[in-house]
């Protein structure tokens, strides 16, 4: 069974309203603040939250995958390093992210992370093991396409921050 990734599996069932009633003790967007307060989210989750005024207790299999992300480590993934290029054409813009990942049993991909009226922000993620894998870092290249229509600014969201190609 896949180990939970907090960017994957619980980010992704805290919704907007969910952060915006927390924002005063903690933020639940934050993978440091949920860390710290996973037993108390956990307890609040067991018992009458998020209340049925606002849509109801999240069901059993969430909080399952919860406490299953917690004890198992509370993984998350980590912002990878890459060269970047941007290629425009006729039929498409690529996005394109080469590299070695840091260490064997690594995995990655370049995904979009956000978009507004003028610009795309990319973020390349690597996913660490579950325990160490012997043998030689691979080498990656992925890709991202769209239409060549879309003329707004392309960022990346890399483990050097928010930059453009």
């Amino acid at each position: 069974m896949r180990t939970p990734v907090y960017e994957l599996h619980i980010r992704p069932m805290f919704r907007a309203t969910d952060r915006d009633h927390m924002g005063v003790a903690f933020d639940l967007w934050t993978y440091e603040d949920v860390v710290a307060h996973a037993d108390q989210i956990l307890d609040r989750l067991g018992a009458d939250m998020p209340p049925v005024s606002l849509g109801g207790p999240w069901p059993q299999e969430w909080i399952d995958l919860f406490r299953r992300w917690k004890d198992s480590g509370l993984k998350r993934l980590e912002f990878g390093t890459a060269q970047f290029t941007v290629t425009r054409s006729a039929s498409e813009v690529t996005v394109k992210a080469t590299g070695t990942f840091p260490a064997a049993g690594f995995t990655g991909w370049l995904q979009l992370e956000s978009e507004t009226d003028t610009a795309k922000t990319y973020v390349l993620y690597f996913e660490p093991p579950d325990a160490p894998t012997a043998g030689t870092a691979e080498e990656f290249e992925f890709k991202e396409q769209y239409s060549p229509s879309d003329n707004r600014a392309v960022f990346i969201h890399d483990s050097t921050g928010i930059t453009q190609p």
